[in-house]
């Protein structure tokens, strides 16, 4: 009996087709053979979802948002997992995930919603299968196994995604939400995008174990690690993972080994805590750069493409700044009134309070 409950392995070197200088790897199990559409879209979505992070950022540095937090180096990671769902499959994202958001439809200009503080932002993102952007660490996970169950319920061959960042799995909330999905074989995968940093902590004091994939051992379900930067591979290892989940056979925890080329946010200096050998170590592994040259390799690059992305990434921002350069700020007693149909006499008293407070500053 003790080999039925035996959970499976997991290898320890991630799963990788595109190498860092562009050259395919020799991995055979996962295939890199995708239609050259698709290949070129994957490309665009990466090099416009870095564009429109240097916007946001761009955008906060004049004073125009108040946070951003940047997924630069993570594109193909983002990209890759999302590229290969279903429209009705679930995301659950933390805050990062500019990409998926960008390959679901939600127009920059709900992005800067979020961003700019309205207390509308992300409520169109539902419409798109996805969840509100989740700033607390780790809380989501429950969220999407919950989603996930129900589906489960309701007959439905959905599956849901929650994007963790590493230091989301040094919460019990991720715990819990893996050990929730493994017991009830909810049809969620997990992707945590190792970035290396939670803040300024390592990965490295955030676990003993050989990796966080490894983790999914005491789960019982599956790990596997992914190189983060290859977006070939991303998609590969999430669409089994999906496909898996779909056939009624559980979750899967997927680790992409990937890098934070910026701060954690606009508020935070990486200088005082990460060498810049290590950020030039990184950035020689590039996701864009080593899928330009793997795709000028096979002949899907060329002019045509660079200037049909160059084109959609400048109306991108573009809209993005319109929207949000010299927009209206927020009036902070909507923060009070939107959270009840009627608001309650504490909120009202704390609402005066704040504009008393707001009135002397004027």
């Amino acid at each position: 009996m003790a080999g039925l409950y035996a959970a499976p392995s997991v290898d320890l070197e991630p799963v990788c087709l595109v190498d860092a200088d562009g050259s395919p790897t020799g991995e055979t199990r996962y295939s890199r053979d995708l239609p050259h559409e698709t290949l070129a879209w994957l490309y665009e979505s990466m090099v416009v979802t870095r564009d429109l992070d240097t916007e946001f950022i761009n955008l906060q540095r004049q004073g125009e948002l108040a946070l951003y937090a940047s997924c630069r180096g993570q594109e193909a990671a983002q990209i890759g997992a999302t590229a290969c769902l279903r429209k009705t499959d679930w995301l659950f994202p933390q805050y990062r995930e500019i990409g998926a958001f960008l390959l679901r439809g939600i127009t920059p200009v709900q992005m800067g919603a979020v961003w700019r503080g309205k207390w509308h932002g992300g409520l169109e993102f539902t419409s798109r299968c996805v969840a509100p952007i989740a700033i607390p660490i780790g809380t989501h996970g429950l969220h999407a196994v919950g989603a996930a169950m129900g589906a489960q319920r309701l007959g439905e061959d959905s599956v849901t995604v929650a994007f963790l960042g590493d230091g989301a799995t040094s919460e019990g909330d991720a715990h819990e939400a893996l050990n929730l999905a493994s017991v009830f074989t909810a049809p969620c995968v997990f992707f945590v995008q190792n970035n290396q940093w939670a803040i300024s902590v390592p990965v490295s004091r955030q676990q003993a174990g050989p990796s966080i994939a490894h983790r999914a051992t005491g789960y019982g379900m599956p790990g596997i690690r992914v190189d983060g930067n290859d977006v070939l591979a991303c998609y590969a290892v999430m669409a089994e993972a999906a496909e898996r989940a779909r056939l009624g056979a559980g979750p899967t925890l997927i680790e992409a080994v990937t890098y934070r080329i910026g701060p954690h946010t606009t508020s935070d200096d990486p200088t005082r805590y990460r060498s810049a050998g290590e950020l030039d170590d990184w950035l020689a592994r590039d996701p864009i750069a080593r899928y330009r040259t793997y795709l000028q390799t096979i002949g899907v690059l060329d002019d045509r493409l660079d200037q049909r992305v160059a084109a959609r990434s400048h109306r991108l921002r573009t809209e993005l700044r319109d929207a949000i350069v010299g927009a209206a700020d927020a009036d902070p007693a909507e923060v009070f009134d939107t959270v009840y149909a009627e608001i309650t006499p504490d909120l009202a008293r704390q609402r005066d309070q704040l504009l008393a407070e707001l009135a002397k500053e004027a």
